[in-house]
């Protein structure tokens, strides 16, 4: 399993960056992003730190630890530029928190987000067919979650990124080590999305092919 987007007690996660990757290797991870949630206020806090237990991380052999950041409910007009700057940082994977259905996300996000320097778009909702070509363009992937709430759009995006070719990753948005989840139960989710076999596996080669380009 190869997990881009998750959240440790840095945002409104449970666990210190060590314990949720520690947690993640057991259950048969290969990788984890870290990607706290942040605004103008933290996000260089942040992303100095996470590098920092990432490096540490990385050092020995097995899971891979991943530098990221979640910009999370900024005003559009201000996507960009706090994009541009956490990657100059160090944040290796940029995701943006879309415009989820069960919160009250600022319309515009979604488009902001993907005219940015970004990887993913988190729970994009009932995201357009604009902004999923735009998307196909950036080369950005949209997210199928598995996170409660923020799924129930999983099947909308699902069919625009198939409608469009979009790529796609499907990540746990955890904030606590309850919300990870094995290969297999990941490719439920997917399925339960409408996706197929053969979709999963695209899928998990895009994450893969994510984590390759990193390392």
């Amino acid at each position: 399993m190869i997990d881009l987007h998750t959240h440790t007690f840095f945002s409104d996660g449970e666990l210190i960056p060590s314990e949720l990757v520690r947690r993640a290797e057991a259950i048969g991870y290969t990788a984890i992003a870290i990607t706290d949630h942040a605004d103008t206020s933290n996000f260089d806090f942040l992303i100095s730190r996470i590098v920092k237990v990432c490096g540490v991380i990385n050092n020995r052999k097995g899971i891979r630890a991943i530098p990221g950041i979640e910009i999370t409910h900024v005003h559009p007009e201000n996507i960009f530029e706090i994009a541009a700057e956490s990657r100059k940082l160090g944040a290796k994977i940029i995701v943006v928190h879309g415009e989820t259905i069960t919160e009250p996300v600022m319309p515009g996000t979604n488009r902001k987000a993907l005219e940015s320097d970004i990887d993913i778009l988190a729970h994009p909702g009932l995201i357009s067919d604009d902004d999923v070509k735009l998307a196909v363009e950036k080369n950005i992937c949209l997210e199928i979650t598995a996170r409660k709430g923020h799924s129930i759009t999983n099947g909308h995006v699902s069919a625009l990124a198939k409608k469009h070719g979009a790529k796609m990753v499907i990540n746990t948005d955890a904030h606590s080590p309850s919300d990870l989840i094995t290969l297999d139960t990941a490719r439920k989710i997917l399925l339960g999305a409408g996706l197929t076999e053969t979709d999963c596996n695209e899928i998990f080669l895009n994450s893969a092919e994510i984590v390759k380009r990193l390392f």
